[in-house]
């Protein structure tokens, strides 16, 4: 079992920065693959940006790439994002997500394979 708690979120005007933290504990981190999607009132959850267990490997979401980055530090057990240059369409709650599975490029940008998630935090950018 993996435990996954975000920090990080608040208010931030648009065009700032901000890094969401998600800290896990549990059973070993460094194995997991790890992500994080976002949910804005009213609508479904997104994908934003995903991380091999290693940290080599991303992928991003077309709205956020260029402007965020996912890395992960394994021996502190957490993932980071980082929020560049955000945008009022970027407030939403977001969530780290982790599997124990690499999941496949078809539905690695969809929810179904992250067995894991946190609370969500929540980010507010305004214009």
């Amino acid at each position: 079992q993996v435990q996954l708690e975000e920090s990080g979120g608040g208010l931030v005007q648009a065009g700032g920065s901000l890094r969401l933290s998600c800290a896990a504990s549990g059973r070993t981190f460094s194995n997991y693959p790890m992500a994080w999607f976002r949910q804005a009132p009213g609508k479904e959850r997104e994908f934003v940006a995903h991380i091999g267990w290693s940290g080599t490997i991303t992928y991003y979401a077309d709205s956020v790439k260029g402007r965020f980055t996912i890395s992960r530090d394994n021996a502190k057990n957490t993932s980071y994002l980082q929020m560049n240059r955000v945008k009022p369409e970027d407030t939403a709650v977001y969530y780290c997500a982790a599997t124990a599975i690499t999941p496949f490029m078809a539905t690695m940008r969809t929810p179904d394979p992250y067995d894991y998630w946190g609370q969500g935090t929540q980010v507010t950018v305004s214009s």
